[in-house]
Order: structure tokens, then sequence, then C-alpha cells
């Protein structure tokens, strides 16, 4: 048995020694066939410059590119940001008094408006109440004129006493008691208009209690919820319902703090909304906060939206963007064209078979377009696809051309790879 494993362990050996064999055989011939078997740089033609050397003198092969036109349009930069609706407001309805619900006179999504009634808490026990202090405000009123009328007879008296005693007819005495007696009977007034007084501000205040048991409207708009039913009891703190007036829809988002500076109160904003995909709404920056959540470094924003139509919900999702910058007549390329070579930003332009880089300075940079400000000029041909993968003076040819005879006998490549040596 041992002997059996060590010769499946000397087969097993064998085995990998002749597998290495044969891959280094294969790796060599490729590489044979790569470099023609030459062991020295292929020779260029013309000013001693292959067609497979880069600009740095190392061999580079033959890059296949497309290119792209220097061309004049308009660009605009944008900031977007996204958030949720809501209404112009959002108000909970809650009865003012407490009792026990009557009735609801409307449904979830019903249309109402301002002072429209709602729904309403029985009342029986407060109507009686009224009718009591109607009651007792009326024997305040009787009291009040009764008192009045002492007071004319005490002043009548009062004033016969004085013509008396003028005439010494009447002992001082007398006159001094109807003084006093006059006196009373204005006291007697004085508290029954006090009376009267508070008999009406109780009356005044139960009228409000019987008035409070309608629960209306506070805003224009739609009925958002309905929270409660007939039967159940409610008080100061349990809404109904809720009203959300959407004639106006507000966007409220997070501006990140390098944008801040960009956005202005005022400033025209397009909305949209996956609901109306393609559509594009108007509206405005109502307010910006002035200060910054120190945790997220953003400031809120409010965008406000008309929606006469009401087709705008309060929950939905939403994008704004603004327009910050335009040019109707700027220099453009194809964004993809744009590379960035030891820090600077540029394009390699195409000066015939090879490729140039030129340094730019760059403008508005949109989805697939970037404006040049200067480095270039109108009708340029940038290379665009293949661009990141070039170095000055690199060889290029267009996607879709084949090489061509040197006439020398030997072939330009064709494609990416190909030599003059080959």
């Amino acid at each position: 048995m041992r002997k059996g494993l060590v010769f499946s362990i000397v087969v097993v050996l064998a085995a990998g020694v002749g597998m290495w064999t044969y891959l280094r055989g294969t790796d060599d011939e490729a590489g044979a066939s790569q470099t023609g078997g030459a062991p020295t740089a292929p020779t260029g033609r013309g000013n001693g410059r292959s067609g497979g050397m880069g600009g740095a003198g190392g061999f580079r092969p033959i890059m296949t590119v497309e290119l792209g036109v220097a061309r004049r349009a308009h660009v605009a930069e944008y900031i977007t940001v996204v958030g949720n609706l809501i209404g112009a407001a959002t108000v909970d309805v809650v009865p003012k008094v407490s009792g026990r619900l009557d009735s609801v006179n409307v449904r979830l999504g019903d249309r109402v408006t301002k002072g429209q009634l709602l729904a309403k808490v029985e009342d029986n026990e407060i109507q009686q109440q009224v009718r009591q202090s109607e009651a007792s405000f009326e024997v305040s009123r009787a009291t009040v004129r009764q008192r009045e009328a002492d007071l004319k007879f005490s002043d009548t008296g009062l004033d016969r006493s004085k013509s008396l005693f003028v005439r010494n007819l009447i002992a001082r005495q007398t006159l001094d008691d109807a003084q006093a007696r006059s006196e009373a009977a204005l006291a007697q007034v004085d508290l029954a208009k006090a009376q009267f007084a508070q008999s009406q501000s109780r009356l005044e205040e139960l009228q409000i209690n019987l008035a409070n048991t309608r629960i209306v409207s506070p805003v224009n708009g739609f009925v958002g919820s309905r929270r409660l039913d007939p039967g159940a009891y409610v008080g100061p703190s349990s809404p109904v319902m809720s009203v959300v007036d959407i004639h106006l829809v507000r966007l409220v988002a997070n501006l990140v703090e390098k944008d801040l500076k960009r956005v202005t109160v005022g400033m025209s904003a397009d909305v949209d909304v996956d609901a109306f995909s393609g559509e594009i709404f108007k509206g405005k920056v109502a307010r910006l906060a002035p200060v910054l959540d120190p945790a997220t470094r953003t400031a809120q924003m409010e965008v406000e939206v008309p929606n006469p139509a009401y087709r705008l919900k309060p929950g939905m999702y939403a994008r704004v963007r603004f327009v910050t910058a335009e040019r109707a007549n700027a220099l453009v390329i194809p964004r993809n064209a744009l590379v960035d070579v030891e820090g600077k930003p540029g394009v390699f332009v195409s000066a015939g078979k090879v490729a140039r880089f030129t340094p730019v300075k760059v403008g508005i940079v949109q989805q697939d377009i970037v404006e040049i400000a200067s480095g270039l000029t109108d009708g340029v041909n940038v290379v665009t696809t293949g661009a990141g993968g070039l170095k000055d003076g690199d060889p290029i040819q267009l996607a879709g051309q084949t090489g061509r005879s040197d006439g020398s006998g030997r072939q330009a490549g064709r494609g990416r790879g190909s030599s003059a040596g080959r």
C-alpha cells in the first residue's frame, strides 16, 4: 500500500512538470509571434518615428479612436435637489368643547370651504344652560328698571325736602333722611346694573360654548383624513379630521452648503414629480433658512408651486432644478473628450495620424457636453472614444479604417496592438 502511494505522488509530480513546460513553451511562441522574432524595436520612416512609437520614445500601439467636433451651443448650469411636497396649510380640526360627537358631515377627500360645518358635538345641556341664563338676564334687566324707578322717586322726595327746608317748613334731619334715601337708591341702581352685566356676560359665554359645538373648517381645502365617527367622545385634544389647503404646494428640501450662495429667494424653479413624468411645474424659492443644520451642513428651503388644478398632492416625491448660469453661444465639445493629464484639463486633437494634447479652460459642465472657455476654436476635431488611453504623440486611426502599405513591403497594423514591424 505504501508503494502504491509513492507511485501516485511521482505520477502527479511528473504531470505537473509536463504541464508547466507546455505552458511556458506556448507563452514563448506567443511572444515571438507578436515581436516577429526581432529583438529590436521596429524601424520608422520619414522623421525617424515608427507608426507604433509614442511621443516619449517608447513603443505605443496604434489606438483606434472616434472623433468629435468643437461647436457652438447653448449651455446652462443647474442645481438639482429633491424633497417632498406639502400643502400650503395642513390643519387638524379639533372641537373647542368636550362632549359626544353627534354628527360628521364630510368624508375623506371632500372639498370644503372656510367656515363650512364639518361635524357637531351634542349640545342639549348647553342649550338648557343658555335658556336659564337668558331668564336670569331678563330678571337682571327688570331689576335695573325697578331700581332706576326707585332712584327717580327718591330724587323727587329729595327735591321736595330741599324746597321745604329752604322755607323752614321741615327740620334739617328730615332733609338728611331724604338725601340718604336718594343715595341708597342710586347704589341699588349701580348694583342692579352690575348684576345685569354679569348675567349678560354669562349668557354670551354660554352662547359661545353653544356655537363651539359646531366644528367648522378653518381653511379652504380638502379633507385629508377623517379619524372619528359619530358617537365618539371628543375634546380639545381629540382631532376629528384634518383639512389641507393645496391651491399652492410647497416643496421642502435641504440645500448643501456649497450651493447655498447660488440660490436666492425669488429665484424661479422647475419642479417635476414621478406621477407626471416629463411634465414641468413652475415655481419659485419662497423661503430659505438663514442657518445650517450643524449635523448635515444643509439649509432648509421651501419652493412654492401654484397648483390651481389640484394635480400635485402633498407627500409626492419631487425634484427641483435651478438654473444658476447659462450662455447662448458657447464653444462646446463632447464630455468624454475631456481628459486630465498631470492635473491639467485638456483634449487630444487629431493632428493627421497622431494625437496631440491641448490644455483647455473648462466652463459649464453639462451631462453630455462641456463648455470650453479657452484653448480651442470652432471646428477642431477632438478625440472622444479612446481619449482616456492616449498620450501626447500617440499614433491613432479612426474606427472602421484599415491599415495601408507603407511602400516597403510591410503593412501598417490594423487596430490596436499593431506595429510597423509586424
